[in-house]
């Protein structure tokens, strides 16, 4: 383990704790920048992350870390036994609870050693899969908070689990009615996280037990949304924070979007930013299930094929092996392979050559996002993923995969109206054939509905650009925690 202690001139010390998730790793630490530019650096932070195996060392992760500020001190624990849980059997939440939670003695241990080394910590900020590490604020009598990196619906949804769990009585998924979320569009049950979709399961008691502990999380939720892209969610939560007893809520604070804003790797991605500055504007269909999503190898081919008929130009990237289990490189950087033509059609690349380009690695998602020729995006629907595409004012084909990426598909297309989806079957499983995906290449692409999306988009990148402005709603919010954690701290 690291040492805690380090010789820094700030006065105010905040804790974090992440989880071996790259992606939230990523969502916590942009935080902790904000936080400095904004105060001018006037903060040390340091954030504690449990480890699993050694792929948070690849490419894509260690430019991140080493371009961190110097007032930002990651601390990795030693790795935790994981070996009974990596296997096909166990789920990717199930996964990420239980070798947290077997990381707890370590984290405990090495707050306790960073708080007795400065004197001078004021609050622990604690990644939402990670609720249990509130207590060892409460040990040290210091401020104690929820860091919540997903959507202000899904944290309703969570602050409302025990209620829902009362007045549905059979599985979510065969519900007949739409489920009611409090300040937040109604949704049907199957498009729920998948971690509440066996009632019986370990997987749905242990996210009741999160659920209850958010409750508990007096000091406040920091959210990564803005007012004005959820301004209902975010009253309906703040509306029952100010009840009495163990019925409120704790104050929500958007603090949102946050994005990455780290450097690539300079070998990573080179060719498809070289490829995309060759393309017309607005003309390129960007594809990426994110940094651990699989597709079936029967799925590959309708999607492979569905781009190509659409005749529009495509970047597909991060393309992995096929596997039935859409989350199966989630905790590594395996499945990917070296040539695409083990599991694309036969064919598909000579036919594609100029129409499209896939890569099987890494790319800059932020720098193609916000490139010219980027007119709309086919996503998993990571939370991460919807904020950068709303930064950058991309429309989107919503393609959830597991976790709550249909519970935000559901926010984008249905409630935010920036997103189109594919037609599935109730179960969510089903394959999306080829015509289906040419028809909704063409409307997000071509037609009125997709200058529609495209016009409420634009406008959802105005209000994101102003909640980060000076006097913007989330500056103003992450400016009142500074303040009330500055007062706090020693001189």
């Amino acid at each position: 383990m690291e040492s805690a202690a380090r010789t820094t001139t700030t006065t105010t010390h905040i804790a974090l704790v992440s989880i071996p998730a790259f992606s939230h790793q990523v969502s916590i630490l942009e935080f902790a920048k904000r936080l400095l530019n904004l105060h001018n650096n006037t903060f040390n932070i340091t954030c504690i992350i449990p480890t699993l195996n050694s792929s948070y060392n690849n490419i894509a992760t260690k430019p991140f870390f080493d371009s961190l500020p110097p007032n930002i001190h990651c601390i990795f624990l030693p790795s935790v036994y994981f070996e009974d849980l990596n296997n096909n059997g166990v789920s990717v939440e199930i996964q990420i609870q239980l070798s947290v939670s077997r990381a707890m003695p370590s984290v405990r241990e090495t707050l306790r050693s960073l708080f007795d080394a400065t004197n001078n910590v004021v609050a622990i900020v604690a990644d939402a899969m990670v609720p249990e590490a509130l207590d060892f604020g409460k040990e040290l009598g210091i401020l104690s908070y929820i860091y919540f990196p997903c959507s202000t619906m899904l944290l309703s949804l969570c602050l409302h689990s025990s209620n829902l769990d009362e007045q549905v009585s059979c599985e979510y998924r065969d519900h007949p009615n739409l489920i009611e979320i409090p300040g937040c569009i109604s949704i049907y049950g199957r498009d729920l996280p998948n971690s509440v979709q066996n009632r019986s399961s370990l997987e749905y008691k242990l996210f009741l037990q999160r659920c209850q502990r958010y409750r508990s999380a007096h000091d406040g939720i920091l959210v990564n949304s803005f007012m004005e892209l959820e301004e209902e969610a975010t009253k309906a939560i703040t509306q029952h924070a100010k009840g009495n007893g163990n019925c409120s809520y704790p104050p929500v604070y958007p603090i949102g979007p946050i994005t990455h804003t780290g450097p690539s790797d300079p070998k990573s991605g080179c060719e498809c930013l070289l490829w995309l500055d060759k393309q017309p504007p607005n003309s390129v269909l960007y594809v990426s299930f994110g940094s651990g999503g699989t597709l079936c190898q029967e799925q590959i081919n309708e999607l492979a094929l569905g781009l190509e008929l659409s005749r529009h130009k495509f970047l597909w990237v991060n393309l992995r092996a096929p596997n039935d289990r859409a989350s199966a490189t989630y905790f590594s950087d395996g499945g990917l392979v070296d040539d695409p033509l083990h599991f694309l059609p036969l064919g598909f690349i000579e036919r594609t050559k100029g129409q499209g380009l896939v890569m099987c690695g890494w790319a800059p998602q932020v720098e193609v996002l916000g490139h010219k020729s980027i007119g709309a995006f086919l996503t998993h629907c990571g939370w991460n993923s919807v904020l950068e595409s709303v930064v950058h004012g991309v429309p989107m084909m919503a393609w959830p995969l597991f976790a709550e990426q249909r519970t935000n598909a559901a926010l984008v297309t249905d409630g935010l109206k920036v997103a189109v989806r594919p037609n599935v079957d109730t179960s969510g499983n089903s394959v999306v054939v080829k015509e289906e995906i040419v028809k909704l290449i063409k409307s997000l692409m071509e037609g009125l509905v997709g200058e529609e999306i495209r016009r409420r988009m634009k406008e959802l990148q105005k209000f994101a650009e102003c909640a980060v402005m000076k006097d913007g709603s989330s500056t103003r919010t992450i400016c009142k925690l500074a303040h009330k954690w500055k007062s706090l701290g020693r001189p």
